[in-house]
């Protein structure tokens, strides 16, 4: 048996970087997944149950899951991954990415983390494992210059994974967050703003970065871990990031 056989997951933003890479490791070990993300032929290239949806929109998350519910069973494992990256200087930036950063990063967030945490409580109470991931940054405890508002996207989301282990915690919920560092996928490469965005191809460029499957690996050891302990923190960095 492998790590998570029967584990059924659910990923966000999982149609490149991350969300794809932690969907190959989690087939690997085991576990039935599916796949949520807006460009749906991306999705079709995955071993997946392929769920096209904008996790903005709470009812169509809402939709994914009784097809999940439908097709896979109940899930026990969430890794909420969707997310955008747009800097530019806060007085000089366009209102658009922060709408679409507050958007994705934090409501398109809450919406995954509400529409299964039904789930979740109910497979803890079965006596299974239950596992909510959250996705964050670095940026939400480093400073970086035209960065204010996605690290402040991401703070809230390390902020929202210590009160949820405080609800959700008791009814046998793990909850994780997770902060990567440089990994080598698209986020950034939307950005409007020229300067930021050379600066982050250059900054990318400068050191080895980690791949999306460095971080479906932390997200598969915490999963595995037995049900006693809650991997509740964890940052994963380049070598290089320091």
């Amino acid at each position: 048996m492998t790590l998570l056989t029967n584990r059924i997951a659910v990923v966000t933003g999982a149609s490149s970087g991350i969300g794809a890479a932690t969907i190959t490791t989690l087939v690997a070990e085991g576990a039935k997944v599916a796949a949520l993300a807006r460009r749906a032929d991306r999705l079709e290239e995955l071993d997946a149950l392929a769920l096209p949806a904008d996790v903005r929109d709470y009812a169509a998350v809402t939709a994914a899951a009784g097809r999940i519910h439908a097709e896979l069973g109940r899930p026990d494992l969430v890794v909420a991954n969707a997310g955008v990256m747009l800097a530019a200087a806060f007085d000089k930036a366009d209102l658009g990415e922060w709408d679409q950063m507050i958007g994705t990063n934090l409501t398109g967030l809450l919406n995954t983390a509400r529409v299964f945490t039904d789930d979740l409580i109910a497979a803890a109470a079965e006596g299974r494992p239950a596992d909510l991931f959250l996705i964050g940054s670095v940026a939400s405890h480093m400073v970086y210059p035209t960065y204010a508002v996605y690290g402040a996207t991401k703070a809230a989301v390390a902020h929202l994974a210590r009160h949820l282990r405080a609800e959700l915690g008791s009814q046998g919920v793990r909850v994780h967050n997770i902060d990567p560092g440089l990994v080598r996928s698209e986020l950034g490469e939307g950005m409007l703003d020229t300067s930021s965005r050379q600066a982050w191809t250059a900054l990318r460029d400068s050191m080895d970065p980690l791949e999306g499957a460095d971080i479906g690996a932390g997200i598969a050891f915490a999963a595995a871990a037995p049900a006693r302990m809650n991997v509740a923190d964890m940052v994963i960095v380049p070598t290089g990031q320091g």
